[in-house]
């Protein structure tokens, strides 16, 4: 990744002494970054939009001269400070200027190692929420009535993660859903039910049904340009008499993350995920917690179908209706993360070893027992929600390190 640096030098040095005096730390940057790219204020408009910049704060009195590009300053702003030449002291009157005027700020300083950690994580958080900027999300419906506390803050959405919030109504999916003909998905549904290990509930006219809401809803997502849905399920199912988990499944497979019940929070833990890893992953809730084992299964009726190793195609466990997935698991390590609080700022992210698939008759279709790597407890005391996201492999410590960067809390 190529770092941009805008050099800040005071009048009374040269701005060809930058490289000269800091040559310790742009060497290392240098190692550190596949490109590292120095400009004067006067370029600033040269870097190209959306790459890594940070400020270099090569000396002291450069505070005015930052005042003066303000309009002109990526945000985050990041100052970086080696602390010679008074360029902490500079750095850090700057950064105060800049967090009164609503500019998220920091300095990046310490031994030359820890600047070059810094940036590098603050670099792949940079990607992340590149990533991210722009992509919108469409909420069809409205929030199952029991999620209480899994809404999030829009505008705190937009301004920490850059995403955008698109309501569509029920009735076009209705609409687009009643336009759908059975003879156009039969190709969809035999491929399906081909590549499914079994079929337990659903006959061929429930599969129909599934597949028709799932093309209507793949409508409403091309037109509206959708990275991510998340799907007043339950209403669906009383207008349509079929459910949206065939429909969230497949769209998983396609890379657009769709996610159950209007949880906002929880899709967003969806869509970070996909950002970090370039991994799709899957929502479940909690249905047995043991605290001294440190084991909980977890359970939902849809997955994507690509996550699984096979899967049988059943009913919808609640309502008894429609279709949905009971994936089959490989055994192995995995990460289960959630993203919460309307603000999107707090987390908890552990490791655990997937031991095996369930398939108890009182718990939605897919089912897993995990074992944690952290207290099993933190659902009891401080869990973020009902729903948490699961995904193939352990990338816990690498989902911290991004969302501490972004001055998340990590909740344990």
């Amino acid at each position: 990744m190529t770092l941009n640096l805008i050099a800040f030098t005071s009048v009374l040095h040269d701005a060809s002494m930058v490289r000269q005096s800091h040559q310790a730390i742009i060497d290392e940057l240098e190692r550190t970054f596949e490109h590292v790219e120095i400009f004067t204020p006067d370029r600033v408009a040269e870097i190209p939009a959306g790459s890594f910049t940070a400020l270099f704060i090569a000396t002291g009195g450069v505070e005015c001269q930052v005042k003066d590009a303000f309009h002109t300053l990526p945000q985050p702003a990041l100052l970086v400070a080696d602390g010679t030449h008074n360029s902490l002291a500079a750095a850090l009157e700057t950064a105060s200027y800049l967090r009164h005027r609503g500019v998220v700020s920091e300095v990046v300083h310490g031994t030359i190692s820890q600047i070059c950690e810094r940036l590098t994580q603050l670099s792949r958080l940079h990607q992340v929420r590149e990533r991210l900027a722009g992509q919108r999300v469409g909420v069809i419906g409205t929030p199952s009535d029991w999620l209480i506390s899994s809404g999030i803050d829009p505008r705190a959405a937009h301004e920490r993660w850059g995403i955008e919030l698109v309501h569509i109504p029920l009735d076009r999916v209705y609409e687009y859903y009643d336009a759908v003909d059975d003879a156009a998905v039969a190709d969809a549904c035999a491929a399906f039910s081909a590549r499914a290990a079994g079929c337990v509930e659903p006959d061929a006219a429930e599969i129909t049904k599934a597949m028709r809401l799932a093309v209507a809803i793949k409508r409403v997502v091309e037109e509206d340009n959708l990275s991510a849905i998340t799907l007043a399920c339950f209403r669906l199912l009383e207008r349509t008499a079929t459910t949206g988990c065939l429909a969230l499944s497949l769209l998983n497979d396609e890379g657009i993350m769709a996610g159950c019940e209007g949880d906002l929070q929880t899709l967003f833990t969806m869509m970070f995920v996909k950002a970090a890893t370039g991994q799709s992953s899957f929502m479940a809730n909690p249905s047995r917690i043991d605290t001294y084992s440190n084991e909980v299964i977890m359970a939902h009726c849809t997955i994507g179908l690509d996550q699984t190793q096979n899967y049988v195609i059943r009913n919808h466990f609640e309502s008894l209706s429609g279709v949905a997935i009971q994936g089959m698991l490989p055994q192995g390590k995995v990460t289960v993360i959630k993203i919460g609080s309307p603000e999107l700022d707090r987390f908890f992210v552990t490791a655990a070893y997937l031991q095996d698939n369930l398939n108890n008759h009182n718990m939605c279709r897919t089912q897993v027992r995990l074992h944690f790597n952290r207290p099993a407890g933190y659902f009891l005391r401080n869990s973020l929600g009902n729903h948490h996201v699961i995904l193939h492999g352990d990338h816990a410590e690498q989902l911290a390190a991004l969302l501490s960067a972004a001055g998340c809390t990590r909740v344990q």
